[in-house]
């Protein structure tokens, strides 16, 4: 009888012994830090939907930790994008346990045309370099067609960024990316990562935030205008929108989409922004 998927990551040596053997030293201008703990990477492969089997699209997988959790919980087919050229002789060895299940692109995800390379319905899982995680988390939500080619994102970001991806009106850490992720999004924090679970442990708490994408955005608005009105907004947060705004118009462009010209950014929902970019485009 052949070895079930959940069997194969005994026979590949333990993650402390690859690094080891491939002197994968994290390196810190790459904002590498390994997950050594196989329950948690198997919880993160589980929120990310690898029981249910499919495609996933793993970036920065390094040695491969979730790598291994994905395919050991289900996925059918696992999509590695890894810049570090050191990390491809370990994500080989995972390739050769899971015969035909690990497609390995040796490149940088943010210069990827990822269209190219990615089914309909993929979902994202990723232990996120801390270094771009944000630019990446743009990149998928900016995507010109949407609803996206992507079905979810299960991604690890600093516990910082996640709030402020998943931040409500009102709050501090409310802002650009609140409004971009929310607009087009559904997201929430799924549950911390202890900065000890890393090699090295980086300086903050991480978070697992799941972001799952809304058939239409939340409100009618044009990106660009989006971007213009939020980036004039946050860009001076404490000052009253009459302000912020007045190089998009203003008071006139308050009075065109119904706002309180003395309101700050983070007292408007998501929804009074997209009313301030179709206010913008006339």
């Amino acid at each position: 009888m052949p070895d079930s998927n959940n069997s194969r990551p005994d026979r590949l040596p333990p993650l402390r012994d690859v690094i080891a053997a491939h002197g994968l030293a994290a390196r810190k201008s790459l904002g590498q830090n390994f997950l050594f703990d196989l329950n948690l990477t198997r919880k993160i492969a589980r929120a990310a939907g690898a029981p249910d089997g499919g495609t996933f699209y793993e970036v920065g997988p390094g040695p491969g930790g979730l790598t291994r959790a994905l395919l050991s919980e289900g996925a059918d087919r696992v999509i590695a994008v890894e810049r570090d050229q050191r990390c491809l002789p370990a994500l080989e060895e995972i390739a050769r346990a899971w015969p035909g299940k690990l497609e390995i692109h040796a490149a940088d995800a943010l210069e990827l045309d990822e269209a190219l390379h990615l089914p309909q319905g993929v979902r994202i899982a990723a232990n996120l370099p801390y270094n771009v995680g944000t630019a990446l988390l743009v990149k998928w939500l900016t995507v010109e067609n949407w609803p996206p080619l992507w079905a979810s994102l299960t991604l690890m970001f600093q516990k910082e960024v996640a709030q402020r991806i998943t931040a409500q009106p009102g709050s501090d850490h409310y802002g650009r990316l609140s409004v971009l992720a929310q607009w087009r999004c559904t997201a929430k924090i799924l549950f911390d990562v202890n900065k000890g679970a890393f090699v090295p442990p980086p300086s903050v708490t991480s978070a697992i935030v799941r972001l799952e994408p809304r058939q239409r955005p939340l409100a009618a608005a044009n990106l660009n205008d989006l971007e213009k009105v939020t980036a004039a907004a946050f860009g001076q947060r404490r000052k009253m929108l009459r302000q912020s705004l007045k190089p998009l118009g203003g008071e006139v462009l308050l009075d065109k989409a119904g706002i309180d010209p003395t309101a700050r950014p983070e007292d408007l929902s998501i929804e009074q922004f997209a009313a301030l970019a179709r206010a913008l485009a006339g």
